[in-house]
């Protein structure tokens, strides 16, 4: 689309598979153009970064096959931090589940040094102790707070975000630890096995979390977690840092929104899933689902045949855009490129070229799918032995297969 000011819009527009109709996204984004061609009839072609997320109310075309649209920018959401008021002080010792069993079953020394941390504990956090907070709850409520209260000591010390996986070891390991409390005593229950020594090391390790905090909601300190946009641009970093090796990434985690629109724009997935991925609204949730397409790459296809083409692992950054950056030929065109290690399945035509090369001292093959004869990309060699690495391939993104499979 275009307009008389001095900045662009940009919008995907693609044809259905379906009804091979011309379709047009409903989100697309301002655009600072970077690089531009112009082409033989005229036209340009421009690369260009995204900068405001809009949506397209309307569109129409007018007599002379203009495009036009009105829109309206979306106000992005601010991130989300885990609330203050969802968690209490510290609770005190005296009020843990199995705090009465641990001092029954100690000996003399240590019940006297218990004695001593429950009673610092429960000067410190005296505005917002337990007992004040369970006065205020009734009868359901208490029980509800309670089994929150049993259950959160193994929550608190995992990981930030739980998926699937995650509950189902989070909900054991609450089954393990109250099969272990004995529900009329509250003491911990023992086996008959287990030594003293081994007894007072098993309670003090469920039991002696000095800087335990009593959720308040009633729901422990990984559900808040999912929703964290903190800690989870700190995991998805961490992943993103894994798959193409870069290591700085500090001054990004600290801006959750910038982060995920990063790795959005270059996450190695098709169009419609990038699509996807700007079309979410909540940077908790556009995190949380990049996090889980970089759980699942593994396996890059060819889009015509679905040959296998690469591994995740197999990526590599050329350029401060990492793995994946956009190019202008001398025609005009405007090239996706994702940059790999190395790759199979594919076949070299012609001879090696260094005119026009994108990177400086390597010389360019045309590279084909071997299999269906689709062209996917270029093989770059360096002319110079000092150059490393000494070859890498250059893949056409256009060409990648719409889903990048779990390897099975």
């Amino acid at each position: 689309m275009r307009c008389g000011h001095a900045f662009a819009f940009q919008i995907r527009i693609h044809r259905d598979t379906a009804t091979r109709r011309t379709k047009s996204a409903s989100i697309g984004t301002t655009a600072e153009i970077r690089q531009f061609g112009r082409l033989g009839d005229g036209s340009l072609n421009v690369v260009t970064r995204g900068q405001q997320r809009f949506r397209l109310r309307r569109s129409w075309t007018d007599v002379e096959g203009v495009p036009y649209g009105e829109i309206q920018v979306i106000e992005e959401d601010l991130p989300l931090r885990i609330p203050r008021d969802a968690f209490g002080k510290s609770a005190p010792l005296s009020n843990m589940p199995c705090s009465q069993g641990v001092s029954h079953n100690l000996s003399p020394k240590y019940s006297h040094v218990n004695m001593q941390r429950s009673k610092n504990e429960e000067n410190d956090s005296e505005p917002n102790s337990e007992e004040s907070f369970e006065s205020e709850l009734s009868l359901m409520e208490r029980k509800i707070h309670l089994s929150v209260v049993g259950s959160s000591y193994v929550h608190d010390t995992m990981d930030e975000s739980a998926n699937d996986n995650d509950v189902k070891f989070m909900h054991n390991s609450d089954q393990e630890i109250r099969s272990n409390l004995d529900s009329r005593t509250g003491k911990c229950s023992t086996s008959g096995k287990q030594s003293s020594k081994e007894e007072l090391s098993r309670c003090k390790n469920i039991c002696a979390y000095p800087s335990y905090k009593i959720s308040k909601a009633f729901w422990p300190h990984w559900a808040y977690q999912m929703f964290d946009s903190y800690s989870l641009a700190q995991r998805a970093a961490d992943m993103w840092k894994r798959i193409v090796g870069m290591p700085d990434m500090d001054s990004l985690i600290k801006k959750p929104d910038i982060l995920s629109f990063h790795i959005a724009s270059k996450i190695p997935v098709s169009e419609s899933t990038r699509q996807e991925l700007l079309d979410i609204d909540g940077i908790a949730y556009r995190l949380r689902r990049e996090i889980e397409l970089l759980e699942s790459i593994d396996l890059i296809r060819c889009k015509s045949c679905e040959t296998i083409i690469a591994k995740r692992s197999d990526m590599l950054v050329m350029s401060s855009e990492g793995p994946l950056s956009a190019y202008v030929n001398p025609g005009g065109y405007v090239h996706e490129i994702m940059t790999l290690y190395k790759a199979n399945g594919l076949a070299l035509v012609g001879s090696a070229a260094t005119d026009y090369s994108w990177f400086p001292g390597y010389a360019w093959t045309i590279a084909t799918c071997a299999t269906c004869k689709t062209q996917m990309g270029w093989l770059f060699t360096a002319r110079n032995k000092q150059l490393k690495p000494s070859y890498f391939w250059g893949i056409r993104s256009c060409q990648l297969a719409e889903e990048i499979r779990q390897n099975l």
